[in-house]
């Protein structure tokens, strides 16, 4: 039977490297006979988190108005899997996707079973460097630890800026790779 798998999205841009490597890992799992939902953060209207320690207070996630609440929320808690997909924006993740990964937070604090489940990451950036990807690698391996979570693995992929570069690599092979392994 396949997994329930959730994606989160952190580019704004719909025909960037970052979205061909996530079409290529979802194609692949869905090929697979696992379930997808993908939500592209960059879309989303989702805030950061207050730390005010009221999370589920009144009956949603995140006490503030967010696109977190609800199917985002539900589906990282019913998932079997979540993977997280993202370019390198300074160093680290884009503001919409860090967003949504300090929302998870609010899924800790009220000792939501998270535990049990595989995680991944799927990356890119402009610099040749592989070190430019641990802004985002080493956050998501923590996580994944924190979490009691699988690290299925990652797949990061640097020199790719312009639209369409990531088609000079293997980067989308080693998506659908990462895929197989679900």
């Amino acid at each position: 039977m396949g997994k329930k798998i959730v994606v989160l999205t952190g580019s704004p841009r719909k025909n960037g490297n970052s979205f061909a490597m996530t079409d290529a890992f979802i194609q692949t799992a869905e090929a697979k006979g696992h379930s997808v939902t993908r939500f592209d953060t960059a879309f989303m209207d989702i805030g950061y988190c207050h730390a005010c320690m009221t999370c589920f207070k009144n009956g949603q996630a995140c006490s503030f108005k967010s696109d977190f609440n609800g199917a985002m929320a539900d589906a990282i808690l019913e998932a079997d899997a979540i993977v997280f997909t993202t370019p390198v924006y300074w160093y680290s993740f884009p503001a919409q996707l860090k967003g949504a990964i300090d929302n998870i937070f609010s899924l800790v604090v009220c000792v939501k079973e998270l535990s049990g489940k595989e995680c991944a990451l799927i990356a890119c950036c402009e610099e040749e460097d592989p070190a430019v990807l641990d802004g985002v690698r080493l956050p998501i391996e923590r996580t994944a630890a924190l979490n009691g979570w699988t690290m299925v693995g990652s797949v990061c992929v640097g020199g790719v800026m312009e639209a369409g570069d990531i088609n000079k690599t293997d980067g989308c092979a080693q998506a659908a790779a990462l895929a197989e392994k679900f």
